[in-house]
Parts: structure tokens; sequence; C-alpha cells
């Protein structure tokens, strides 16, 4: 092991960690403990500051602790890329349009408040005009990881409390940029010559990402659309690392932060039929790498400054949370929400986020904060976070309670939000008869998704605004990010057979009450899908067969009315057969 580690640095780190992971997200999810909340804590125990202390003491704990977090925390650096990339996938320019008013409205309302209110305090506790500044804006942010986990657990993302809060973490994403563009620049400019630094930075900064925005357009889907014809996963997923890693270079060799590179590249990918696809793909390896990002972060928190500071860190941690909670309460309570959904969504977001970690080591490099002032902001973060799921649950209890007592009426969210897909129609297949459902339906005004496995069906149509996406619905969890759970209809109209079973089956096996049907290539097809769980079935052949007969008895001069009455008798035959034959 030894002869190992000197090949490769960090492989007693690397190894610990993988086998903590191993038991840690099984562990979590069979808990119901928040998997973010769960590396933290961890972190901190096997870290330098928790049991690696007793290693004198008992020597063999150093086999299941960590001495050095240099190697965890630069494998965690790509956790926060993928976060970064996976912000930029939810950010489609769509969305965005949609959500505009509570985005821009109330986002930006929530962080100039947050900010300022936490920037003067941290003035008046005698921090550098440079150290305030950036203290209030890191701190306004609210943790993205957290509360979307607790939004996604309580069922809150279609409520008008949860779209509020999403859309204000969207803002405070989109913020991430121009704040680590301002620290950039804290770091470089004289405060005298602040203003002028800035404008420069920032025509830079925006001439180099519209740069790559546009040269990644150009390259990002052509070069998915080539190879995803290939249908290998292996090959999808070295794309990904690709586009994320690629174009993070690019943004760094600009003179930017590579995190701004890997949120480009997600949303490079938002606006193509791809990214549902992408979205699944990188799911488990981004929360392994967020596992390592959060655990790095516990290691570097040392619980003894509690102990030192006994009063101040607990009454910060108070502090922020209160600050941040009301701030938002009374946002939402302008936007017409009830005092108790107000307070239940000002609880939920109190707490710091995971950029403040990152802004946080950046600052000491530059030496804008100190050593000791980024280890109490970091504890004080942490433990906010730590905080949250009891907060928000006493917070969910008093939006209850209020609307119980005061009878509240609706807020005006639900008339302002976007319409969150509900009642629409997933289309696994967009062939011609995929294409003529999709087309009767928006006559209709009737909202659908299309969904396909093959890039000549799938790729002519996105950009022309149709909602049609690349994809293999035997893997429900690409279901999952079409609100599978909340549509009105599933139908199935693919060619192949075997697919078409596959995607029955796995429908089936996560939505069991969607209603779904399904396009067959013959009576024996029909009978498998009805086996595999489709509401209806129809026969390709049999209606061909139908329709063609109906013509034949008609140039036979068969009057129309027997000759429908004899078609609608032979269909409902055919269908009862298949039933039958279940």
């Amino acid at each position: 092991m030894q002869q190992a580690a000197e090949g490769m640095p960090y492989l007693r780190e690397t190894l610990l960690f993988l086998a903590l992971a191993g038991i840690l997200i099984p562990l979590l999810q069979r808990t119901r403990v928040n998997p973010i909340l769960g590396f933290l804590g961890v972190g901190v125990v096997v870290g330098p500051f928790g049991l690696w202390l007793w290693v004198g003491h008992l020597p063999w704990l150093s086999n299941f602790t960590f001495m050095r977090v240099e190697g965890a925390a630069a494998l965690g650096e790509l956790g926060v890329l993928f976060l970064m990339f996976t912000i930029g996938l939810e950010l489609s320019a769509e969305r965005l349009w949609t959500l505009r008013r509570w985005v821009f409205g109330a986002g930006s309302a929530q962080v100039l408040l947050s900010a300022a209110v936490i920037g003067a305090l941290a003035m008046v506790f005698g921090n550098t005009l440079e150290a305030a500044l950036i203290l209030g804006l890191v701190l306004s942010l609210s943790s993205t990881a957290v509360v979307m986990q607790l939004m996604t657990e309580r069922h809150m993302l279609d409520t008008p409390t949860g779209m509020a809060n999403f859309s204000i973490l969207m803002l405070q994403d989109l913020a991430v940029v121009p704040i680590l563009i301002f620290v950039g620049v804290l770091a470089k400019g004289d405060p005298g010559q602040l203003l002028p630094v800035l404008g420069l930075v920032l025509v830079k900064s925006v001439s180099a990402i519209l740069l790559i925005y546009i040269l990644g357009r150009r390259v990002i889907r052509p070069l998915f659309k080539a190879m995803a014809r290939q249908h290998q996963p292996a090959t999808f997923m070295a794309l990904i690392l690709l586009s994320t890693l690629g174009i993070a270079g690019l943004t760094a060799a600009a003179g930017l932060s590579m995190a701004l590179g890997a949120f480009l590249a997600g949303l490079l990918l938002a606006e193509t039929e791809f990214r549902h696809e992408v979205e699944v793909t990188i799911e488990p390896f981004k929360t392994l790498l967020l596992g390592l990002f959060f655990m790095s972060v516990g290691m570097q928190t040392d619980l003894r400054v509690v102990l030192d500071s006994p009063l101040w860190i607990p009454l910060s941690v108070l502090g922020l949370y209160a600050i941040k909670s009301a701030v938002l309460a009374l946002v939402l309570r302008v936007a017409h929400f009830s005092w108790g959904r107000a307070a239940e969504g000002g609880l939920m977001m109190g707490q710091g986020g995971e950029f403040a970690f990152i802004v946080t080591g950046y600052a000491i490099a530059n030496k804008l904060f100190s050593p000791e002032l980024a280890q109490f902001v970091l504890l004080v973060v942490g433990l906010s976070m730590f905080a949250t799921p009891m907060l928000s649950r006493g917070g969910h209890l008093l939006g209850d309670w209020w609307e119980r007592t005061h009878q509240s009426a609706k807020t005006s969210l639900a008339a302002a939000a976007p319409e969150s897909l509900h009642g629409h129609v997933i289309i696994v297949g967009f062939g011609r008869i995929g294409q003529l459902l999709a087309k009767i339906l928006a006559a209709q005004g009737i909202r659908y998704v299309a969904i396909d496995s093959n890039m000549n069906l799938s790729t002519p149509r996105h950009p022309l605004g149709e909602p049609v996406y690349y994809g293999d619905v035997s893997r429900p969890e690409l279901l999952h990010r079409v609100h599978a759970s909340q549509a009105g209809a599933i139908v199935l109209t693919m060619d192949h057979a075997q697919a078409a079973l596959h995607a029955a089956y796995a429908i089936r096996r996560e939505f069991s009450e969607v209603p779904l049907f399904a396009r067959a290539r013959d009576e024996h097809h029909a009978r498998e899908l009805k086996q595999a769980g489709a509401n209806l079935v129809t026969p390709e052949a049999l209606e061909t067969g139908l329709q063609l007969s109906a013509f034949v008895l008609q140039s036979l001069g068969v009057a129309s009315e027997t000759v429908a009455m004899a078609i609608r008798d032979e269909r409902d035959a055919r269908i009862a057969s298949i039933l039958q034959k279940k």
C-alpha cells in the first residue's frame, strides 16, 4: 500500500472516501437524513480536527481518518464543477423567461437586501470594507443542494412556496458568476480604482463568456449529435466530461473561474435535445463528487473553535438565519403570500450556501480574509446547514397552522408563476405517428413532451422550438425529468416492438397511476403490451386492415351505416380478444 501510495498521491484517502461513500449513501437514504448534512458530519468526524486528534492515544484510528485534506479538496472541486454544470442545465433560457418576474424580482430583492444587512453588520464588527462586501454577498446565498433536497423530499416543487424558493435559488445561482468576478477584482485592484477595474474586468469577462458561448453552440450540439448515434453510454459520459472540463479550462485560460466554465457548459446543453439524458447520466457521479466536496468542507471545520467561542458562534448562526429568513419572508409577504407561508419560505432558505466555502478559500489565498475569519465563516455556514432540516420543518408547521387559523386565500404566485408541467402528454417515439399525435395535441392547446432515441428524429425538431428530446425511456430517471408522475398520459408510438415493451415495463414500475397508451405492431404485440401494464393498446395492423376493409365495402356499394357497424363490431371483437388473452 505504501508503494502504491507513492505512485498515486492520496490513494489511502481516496480508498477511505470510497469506502465511506459506499456505506454512507445507502445508510443516509434508508434513514432519510439529508446526504449533504451527512457528508458534512462525517467529514468533521473523520477529518484532521476530529478523530485524528486521538491518533496519538489510539494509533489504529489512523486507518479510518484523514490527516491530509488536500487530496479530498482537490477531488471535491470536481464536485463543485458538476454542481455548476447541473445548475446550468436547470437554467435554460425558456425556464428563466417563464419565471422571470420571480427570478429577477423577488430573487434580486432577497440577495441585495440580505447582502446590505449582513455587510453592514460585518463593518460594525470591525471587518475591512472588502471583507464586509464579500461577506454580505456570499452569505446572502442559500444552499441549493440542501434546499432542493428538502423540497424534493416534501414534494414542494409544485407548490407556490416551492416555486418561489426555486425561482430565488435560480437568481442566487446566477449571482455566483458576478460575485466570483467581483472577488477577483477586489483581489487585484486598489479600492480607490474599484469601479474602473471592475468595469474593465466585466468587459473582458462578458466578451470571453460570449465568445465561449457562441463557439460552444457551434461545437457542442453537433459533437453530441455525431457521437450519440453510436448509442454508447461510455462515449456519452466522455463527451459530458470533455464539455464540462474543456469549457472550464477555457474560462480558466481567460482569467475566469473554472466553475463559470462548467456553468456555461450546462447552459449550452440545456438548449439541446440531450438535456435530460445528460442529467440522468451524471446524476450518480454528481452525488458522489458533491459528497466528496462537502466531506472535505467538514474536514476543514475545527469544532474546537466553537469551544473557544461558545457564545459568538451560536449567536452568529442564529443571527445569519434570522436575517435571511426575515428578509425573504418580507419579500414573499410583499408578493402577497400569507404570513405563514412567507415564514415557511424564509425558514427553509435561511442557511448559508455551499459557495461560501469556495469563495472563502479564494479570499484567503488573496489575503482578503484572515484564516481566523475564514474558519469562523466556515463554521457558521456549516452549522446553519445542519440546523436547516429542523428549522424548515418548524416553518412548515407554522405555515400550516397559520393557514388553518387565518384561512388565508391562495397566494398570487399561483396566478403569476409559470405553468408547471402538469396534465401534459409524454410521447415516447417521434416518428410519423408520434408527430401526428403531437400536431393534434398542439392544435388543441395541450402541452406535450416527446422523447426519442433516434437522432434523426429528435435532433431536427428541437432547434425549431418543439419539446423533443433525445433519450432512452427504458431508464425511468429520464421520465422523472419530464414530470411523468404528473402527466395526463404517456403514449408509446415506437416502431421497435421490443423497445416499446421494455419502455412499458419500466414506466409501470415507476408510474403505476399514469394512463399508458401504446401502439402495437400486431395483436400478439398488443397482448404483450397489455401484460406490461398498458391501459389501452391499438394494433397498427388491425387499424390498417379495418380501414382498408371499409374502403372496399364502400366501393362495392354497401351502405355507410352498415360499413361503420361492421367495422366497429370487428374492432370491438378484436380488442376484447386481446383483453381476454392478457
